[in-house]
């Protein structure tokens, strides 16, 4: 009995260590989001302990953790009449949520959403994209196509933009927007972190491909990751430790979809791939100058992290990393120009929050039509927690303004 009275403090101690994580005063529901953060770093450490066994690697592990988790929150999503079928785009698995049909409708409204989770995580199934894509067709009475992209690691960079890209194309073609009632015109391009990552790469496709009959009128892109060029932005400085994607995952994340080797993973940290001497980042600083990109509110008093000398082997081991294809804010002024009015929605305690700010300005630039929707009180990912017990004030913040901004320009 003496040694419980001892042992209960001392767990109830760790327990308080674990979980606790000094954050912003501004940050919404702190509490919840350290517990959020707690319990997802566990499942990660758990990942690794049987990935160190061997016996699965650790992000399918992660995944499937998550999607166990999320058995007990598909029972909290009403069933609302909304049509839900899945379907097969081009070899790409989709699903398609249709809002109810009425006597004298015109043609509705269609959004492409591309789901987010570091291209590794998360599934247009999970209850979390569920909800908001049910949500969204019933808001906008639009038929929302949401794309099961493959996944890391059975899938590395391109596949993924692959996928999202002929999934999006067989959605545009002229026959297949008649299927569902949509109408040609009113089509928008979306999704968060890393769907929002496939979602501009995508539209800078489609904007390029003379071809095409239909084009997005819209994108809207959610906190998303569009560089790995610079990872001492002043947000990656600012937030590099903050919930739920801090800046050492975000690089692992970066060298999990390009199949890179992980031994990278601290010289990318301190910019060595794109020092001064790396010739192949050469044409594309000037592309990426944050000083001069971003608002001094977002400055702040942090300083440029240039190295004079690198490692220009890395751009060789792992092309991919000034591949614009996978880093959309490398793109040249001429595709810019091309791209539809676009939406973008950032967060201030995010380490995307300066990718995000830093496209909107060179989009604006290019003369596109843009709104920057940024948040002082939100954090990375907090769009889709809207469910119990992941519930955030952020969360319906964020997606409100989100709807708002699509029915608006739709």
């Amino acid at each position: 009995m003496r040694a419980a009275w001892v042992l209960l403090p001392a767990l109830a101690a760790f327990s308080a260590y674990y979980v606790y994580l000094p954050l912003p005063g501004a940050v919404s529901d702190p509490w919840k989001l350290m517990l959020l953060d707690a319990t997802f770093r566990a499942a990660q450490q758990m990942g690794h302990l049987i990935h160190y066994l061997r016996l699965s690697h650790h992000l399918i592990v992660l995944n499937y953790l998550i999607c166990t988790f999320d058995l007990y929150q598909l029972e909290s999503i009403s069933s609302e009449d909304i049509k839900v079928t899945d379907a097969v785009f081009d070899g790409v698995e989709v699903r398609v949520f249709e809002p109810p049909a009425k006597g004298d409708e015109s043609l509705k409204r269609g959004v492409v959403y591309i789901h987010g989770g570091g291209w590794a995580l998360a599934s247009a199934r999970t209850s979390l994209y569920i909800n908001l894509c049910r949500i969204m067709a019933d808001s906008l009475k639009a038929v929302v196509v949401s794309i099961e992209y493959r996944l890391i690691p059975k899938a590395c960079f391109p596949e993924q933009y692959h996928d999202a890209l002929r999934a999006t194309k067989h959605f545009l073609q002229p026959d297949v927007l008649a299927e569902y009632s949509v109408d040609p015109s009113r089509i928008a391009i979306s999704g968060d972190s890393a769907g929002g990552n496939l979602a501009a790469a995508v539209c800078q496709q489609l904007s390029k491909e003379e071809d095409l009959t239909v084009r997005p009128k819209l994108q809207a892109l959610i906190y998303p990751v569009l560089q790995a060029f610079d990872f001492n932005t002043p947000s990656y400085q600012q937030n590099r430790n903050m919930p739920v994607l801090p800046r050492h995952v975000m690089i692992n994340y970066w060298l999990y979809y390009f199949n890179g080797n992980h031994d990278l993973a601290h010289a990318l940290l301190i910019n060595n791939h794109t020092a001064l001497d790396v010739g192949q980042a050469l044409s594309f600083r000037g592309r990426l100058n944050w000083t001069s990109l971003l608002p001094p509110s977002f400055k702040k008093d942090y300083k440029p992290v240039v190295q004079t000398t690198g490692k220009a082997e890395i751009i060789q081991k792992v092309p991919a990393l000034l591949d614009v294809r996978a880093v959309p804010l490398l793109a040249d002024n001429e595709t810019l120009q091309l791209q539809p009015k676009t939406y973008v929605l950032t967060c201030e305690n995010d380490v995307l929050r300066d990718d995000g700010a830093m496209y909107a300005k060179r989009l604006e630039n290019a003369g596109v039509d843009v709104t920057l929707d940024h948040f002082h009180n939100c954090f990375h990912g907090c769009m889709i927690f809207t469910l119990w017990p992941t519930d955030f004030s952020a969360a319906f913040q964020t997606r409100s303004s989100y709807i708002k901004w699509l029915d608006k320009n739709l």
